[in-house]
């Protein structure tokens, strides 16, 4: 981990470090055409850069990162850079796996047979070492696996392999305020809620519940500062918090799973993969207020627990209103860094409901269990309200 001003400074040792010779770069256009970021990372690699692949698009397009593995074997990569966010850090991993792996990528993903637990195919070759350059807080990166989008596909190709995970991260302060006030906000919106539906429990670790609670007051107290486009500390403060979510599950954590956060989760990635130009941290705070009110009392113990973390209930309260309380404090947060809180804001059609249902209801990781399809009325209902 290499965090700071400057820290980029330590790029240079760290490839020493993994006795790399050809690096080669992973970023979006953005980055590396509206920026000064890559060109420094070109200059701090000196005659390691082996070359650039500047054009992986927003959720991983499957022909951006085949394109991307195309450059980098004819490069002789012997290292790869992800330099961004979300989408170019998950790109990177799938790049390594296409340069590793021969079997063709149909046999690379996760498969979700109807009815049965999900396989995930062992992908035994070894991988190029990844170095991440945060340009915003992202949960993606120190994970294992990657979601890709495939042009004329329901559903993402997820891919999944430890090997994959970064060797160093870097959090450097100006590569962090290269990204525009709304990708921070949005970024900070999905870290802020995934930080508070995990408040929505009941029974912890110690370790796990210290870790929550980090989180929470760590995602919490970065929003307001957001709007600043010099604070790199909030922004760095949002790395810190996706980080410690990540590894949350090494102190002795069980999933978050209420229904609230699993019906939102399952919404959410229904439309962002529909609708492209919608963060997920969009999708997920414009869902968040009519499920909660519709749901919430599914689980009326964890509503306490997270409206208790809000602020805005106490033990002794009516449970029955911590849903409707937590819901209109969300969405006055929410609105405080120009984030939506229904979909009418986001401007997402009505016509739209029908497949971003069908999308949540075969959402195996918001659905383990598959229960989601005995309550398809329901949720159509719900899903309905949200604009």
């Amino acid at each position: 981990m290499y965090s700071g001003r400057q820290a980029l400074n330590h790029l240079p040792a760290e490839i020493r470090r993994q006795g790399a010779k050809r690096a080669f770069i992973l970023s979006g256009r953005t980055v590396s055409r509206s920026t000064p970021l890559i060109a420094r990372v070109r200059e701090l690699l000196g005659e390691s850069f082996a070359g650039l692949y500047d054009e992986i698009g927003k959720d991983t397009p499957s022909a951006d990162v085949i394109a991307a593995s195309d450059k980098a074997r004819e490069a002789g990569a012997d290292l790869l850079i992800a330099v961004g966010a979300g989408s170019v850090i998950q790109g990177a991993r799938i790049v390594a796996i296409l340069l590793a792996e021969k079997m063709p990528i149909e046999e690379l993903i996760t498969r979700y047979p109807p009815g049965k637990p999900a396989v995930s195919p062992k992908l035994l070759a070894s991988k190029l070492p990844i170095i991440n350059i945060l340009t915003a807080g992202t949960s993606a990166q120190n994970r294992a696996g990657s979601p890709m989008k495939a042009e004329g596909r329901d559903g993402r190709m997820e891919f999944f392999d430890p090997k994959t995970r970064p060797v160093a991260i870097f959090w450097d302060h100006d590569a962090l305020l290269t990204a525009p006030v709304s990708m921070t906000c949005a970024s900070g919106a999905a870290i802020y809620w995934r930080a508070v539906m995990n408040m929505g429990y009941t029974r912890a670790t110690p370790l796990a519940d210290a870790n929550r609670r980090q989180v929470f007051e760590t995602a919490r107290n970065a929003l307001p500062r957001l709007q600043d486009p010099h604070d790199a500390a909030a922004r760095t403060d949002l790395c810190i918090a996706s980080f410690l979510q990540n590894r949350e599950v090494d102190d002795g954590a069980e999933p978050v799973r209420h229904w609230v956060s699993r019906v939102v989760y399952a919404f959410a990635t229904g439309l962002f993969n529909l609708h492209g130009e919608v963060s997920q941290g969009a999708a997920h705070c414009a869902f968040t207020p009519a499920v909660m009110r519709r749901l919430g009392l599914r689980n009326p113990m964890e509503m306490g627990a997270l409206a208790s973390a809000l602020g805005i209930w106490k033990d002794g309260d009516p449970v029955e209103e911590a849903p409707d309380r937590a819901a209109s404090e969300l969405e006055r947060v929410f609105a405080s860094i120009g984030m939506p809180a229904n979909l009418s804001q986001l401007g997402i059609p009505k016509t739209s409901a029908t497949k971003i249902l069908a999308n949540a209801l075969r959402n195996f990781n918001a659905d383990p269990a598959q229960e989601f399809a005995k309550e398809e009325p329901l949720l159509r209902e719900v899903l309905e309200a949200a604009w």
